[in-house]
């Protein structure tokens, strides 16, 4: 059942999201090369204390874990596409990097995602991440009183297509509010037209992952919970928490 928010609810969410931007900046302003993402991770739990927020990630077990998460972040490097565990490995120059991190404050929940490259960025890895914000900023637009889940499924696929990436098939993003994961799912492949008809007060995280290889099969690390490009090819995600308003969709993890 999706749970429509009021407009008091929906604020508690934007103070959420600024926690989790907050905590995603902090990440990101930790890595260089040489850097152990186990250290990007404390820095975003430093942030996440200093704002009373707890971590929805840290012990997150889904159906498909063998175990619960032991960080508040995903860190996911290269090939890795999300749910990358942060622990002792070094950050060398011309990784690409993606950061997933959520917070609940004050019983409501926000979550987001960066991608980025650290030291000196390969051209492909740039028109990558580009190309997945172009597809975060399409699905975003389609979040519309009205519209449907299909529309900006189809959004998002049609922007991938177009730069002749792929997407790992079974994941994609999902409603959002007391939890982290609530009704609906909102797959990154879909058809217009079809799925939940949006209104206002709707929250979703909307979270396109694309594979610069252009297949859409992943394999899975022995952790259980890192996924990768089955072809070695590099991969971003980068996501936003939002709102669907009468005034059109209002993003809800800014600084």
């Amino acid at each position: 059942m999706v749970e429509i928010k009021t407009d008091t609810a929906l604020a508690a969410m934007r103070e959420a999201g600024r926690v989790v931007a907050q905590a995603l900046a902090a990440g990101r302003a930790a890595a260089a090369v040489g850097v152990r993402l186990r250290e990007l991770d404390e820095a975003a739990r430093t942030v996440l204390t200093a704002a009373g927020a707890r971590s929805p990630f840290l012990g997150y077990q889904p159906s498909f874990a063998p175990s619960p998460f032991p960080a508040v972040i995903c860190a996911s490097v290269n090939d890795a596409v999300v749910h990358g565990i942060p622990g002792d490995y070094r950050l060398r120059d011309g990784d690409l990097v993606s950061i997933d991190c959520g917070a609940e404050l004050d019983g409501w929940t926000g979550d987001a995602a960066i991608s980025f490259t650290v030291g000196t960025p390969r051209p492909a890895d740039l028109a990558l991440t580009a190309a997945t914000q172009r597809a975060l900023d399409a699905g975003i637009a389609a979040a519309t009183v009205g519209h449907r889940v299909g529309d900006i499924s189809h959004a998002i696929s049609t922007v991938a297509r177009e730069a002749a990436c792929g997407m790992p098939v079974d994941f994609g993003g999902h409603g959002i509010g007391r939890r982290m994961h609530e009704d609906p799912h909102v797959p990154n492949h879909g058809r217009a037209g079809r799925g939940f008809r949006l209104r206002h007060g709707v929250a979703l995280a909307i979270e396109p992952m694309l594979m610069a290889g252009g297949r859409t099969d992943y394999r899975t690390d022995p952790d259980g919970w890192t996924l990768r490009t089955t072809d070695g090819s590099r991969a971003a995600h980068i996501e936003h928490t939002m709102a669907v308003t009468e005034d059109g969709p209002r993003i809800l993890t800014l600084p």
